[in-house]
């Protein structure tokens, strides 16, 4: 697949997670707050860095640039290989995110409840992932096809 493909579907997943995200925290108690696990993390690590922790606003700035720049490149992976395994690659990219997400802040010294308040928020947080990874493949798949479908239109 082209990298233009897995890119597309890279920045459609991390949007999906993004936008099911704020749409979940208006509706249910027990959301996520992978908004504010971010900003904890960041803040982690300019403090061990010993460096200056900017103001909220701008910190939840840094928080929503960092996750455009690192999901979009981590669900982009799905998409690098052949077209074939698109779809697993993208569902194993995005269920090991949100199991992720549920395991790891404890370990991290990050606030747990951010995806870990209930069994719901846990299910919420994988469900998000792997919806995040379910759109990367229907989208580099989506993006590979039309590509293909132009190239072959060229040479015919």
């Amino acid at each position: 697949m082209k990298v233009s493909a897995a890119l597309a579907g890279g920045l459609a997943g991390t949007l999906t997670v993004a936008s099911l995200h704020e749409a979940l925290k208006r509706v249910a108690h027990d959301a996520p707050r992978m908004d504010l696990l971010d900003m904890a993390l960041i803040r982690k690590g300019l403090k061990g860095m010993n460096k200056r922790v900017p103001k909220e606003d701008e910190l939840q700035r840094w928080a929503v640039a960092g996750e455009l720049v690192c999901d979009t490149t981590y669900y982009s992976m799905a998409g690098m290989g052949d077209k074939k395994g698109v779809w697993l690659r993208a569902a194993l990219l995005g269920l090991a995110a949100g199991v992720s997400a549920v395991i790891l802040p404890e370990p991290l010294g990050l606030p747990k409840e951010s995806s870990n308040k209930t069994s719901g928020t846990q299910l919420m947080t994988v469900g998000l992932y792997l919806m995040g990874g379910l759109m990367t493949a229907a989208i580099t798949e989506l993006v590979d096809n039309a590509q293909n479908n132009n190239e072959n239109k060229q040479f015919a």
